[in-house]
């Protein structure tokens, strides 16, 4: 059912981005008097198609190959490969009879409506639910550092105090994506009073993008948020709001400690000395082989900053958050092109794309993912891939450059081979995911039996 739920939400995101991209190269190709003859939602592979109707020149319809969608517009050689109507003299409402300047308007619609759904969405969100950041004078424990994070020269209970020169106010702001893929980032640290500086080097990126651990987190003191149903914990007698303060007799301030105790313990059964509401109650609890009894944390030590947005005031931030992901986009392929970071780490299919969206529908996350994932597509798309609108576009720059078409038979062959390329890559990506997930199983099995 999980599953249902995640491809359900990836299939709503991509049918309404499909439409949208779509729906921008109709509305220039209607707007210069081009005949669109088809305008689907996924492909109507082999004629095969789930339900159509026609209006005016155009087929409308739905396919049934959920890997996208497309506008066939007359007079121009798309995917659909269509040599015989190409071989008919060119008539006015044609793709090709237009000037070159037009043509380019009509290839570039579809990235400028992903663009603005991405502006526009990320506005909404801001609008609806604004932000809620943690002050980062709040970590009064500093960070626990992951052990990349510790390699690097962080130590448990550092303060960051600023990144790159930048203070940081909020905790969210220590790890942003344009510090990761910055050179020669900084951090200020507050270790003990003493301020001291950690250097990141310039192989940071590549080996952070293949820890799955978080790089660091803020360090806090907690208590039993839930208990899990049938866990080694519910078993055990903790209940919600419960403190553990010792285990085995040690005493445990923050979750760390909690954490670490715990993977010395697997398999085997531990004492916790418990404060609830004022009363000291010693249990025993079972560890199980993946060092956790099957509780939920929380915490009282940190303050939150809620910011709220204005309608008016909501787009001027969509566009910065839009303007700061299609900035990391170009520096993550940069950094892929150059070999900084590993293509199967950095790219995900349908298969890891769904797992963002979680087994449970929360619109919040829903709108986030799907903003991130048309300022995806409109990036992609405008690569210059034959067979991408940035193929289309490259070559209609060509053209207006030397002052005439190229030759159908050049663009042609040029659409055969990018639809060879995005054939290879959806096969690569396919079968990352794929590896993925074969993977993760493995790891999933317990390396010990309780």
């Amino acid at each position: 059912m999980d599953a249902l739920v995640m491809a359900g939400q990836l299939i709503l995101a991509i049918s309404i981005l499909v439409i949208l991209h779509e729906f921008g190269h109709y509305l220039a190709a209607r707007a210069f008097g081009i005949k669109v003859e088809k305008f689907y939602l996924f492909f109507d592979a082999w004629g095969f198609k789930l339900f159509s109707f026609k209006r005016g020149d155009t087929e409308w319809g739905i396919g049934w190959l959920p890997l996208g969608g497309y506008v066939k517009i007359a007079g121009m050689i798309d995917e659909s490969m269509d040599k015989e109507a190409m071989k008919a003299p060119a008539q006015p409402w044609e793709f090709r009879s237009k000037p070159a300047w037009q043509r380019l308007i009509v290839m570039v619609g579809g990235v400028v409506v992903n663009i603005i759904a991405g502006v526009i969405i990320f506005a909404m969100i801001s609008y609806t639910y604004g932000d809620k950041f943690m002050k980062n004078d709040s970590l009064k424990a500093g960070i626990v550092p992951s052990e990349l994070a510790k390699e690097y020269g962080f130590k448990t209970g550092d303060k960051l105090v600023a990144v790159n020169g930048v203070a940081i106010d909020h905790f969210e702001d220590a790890l942003q994506v344009k510090h990761i893929l910055s050179e020669g980032v900084v951090y200020d640290v507050n270790r003990n009073d003493s301020m001291v500086k950690v250097n990141l080097p310039d192989d940071f990126v590549k080996k952070f993008s293949e820890n799955k651990a978080d790089f660091f987190k803020p360090r806090m003191q907690f208590f039993v948020g839930t208990v899990g149903e049938k866990s080694n914990a519910q078993k055990a007698g903790l209940q919600k709001d419960d403190v553990i303060e010792m285990v085995d007799s040690i005493k445990v301030t923050y979750l760390d400690e909690f954490q670490n105790y715990l993977k010395e313990k697997k398999c085997k059964d531990v004492a916790l000395t418990v404060n609830r509401g004022g009363n000291i109650i010693n249990l025993n609890c079972t560890v199980d082989a993946c060092a956790t009894i099957g509780i939920g944390v929380d915490s009282k030590d940190f303050e939150y900053e809620d910011v709220t947005y204005g309608f008016f005031a909501s787009f001027p931030l969509g566009i910065k958050k839009a303007g700061e992901n299609i900035d990391a986009q170009i520096k993550g392929w940069g950094k892929i092109f150059k070999g900084d970071i590993a293509v199967n780490k950095a790219v995900q299919g349908p298969i890891g794309i769904a797992k963002f969206f979680g087994s449970e529908v929360i619109w919040k996350r829903f709108w986030m993912f799907t903003a991130l994932i048309s300022l995806g597509l409109a990036f992609m798309n405008i690569l210059p891939i034959p067979a991408l609108d940035g193929g289309h576009v490259l070559f209609l720059i060509f053209e207006i450059i030397i002052g005439k078409p190229l030759s159908e038979s050049f663009l042609e062959k040029a659409q055969y081979a990018g639809m060879l390329i995005l054939l290879t890559l959806m096969v690569l990506i396919f079968g990352n995911d794929i590896w993925g997930l074969i993977s993760n199983s493995s790891a999933a099995i317990p390396s010990c039996n309780c």
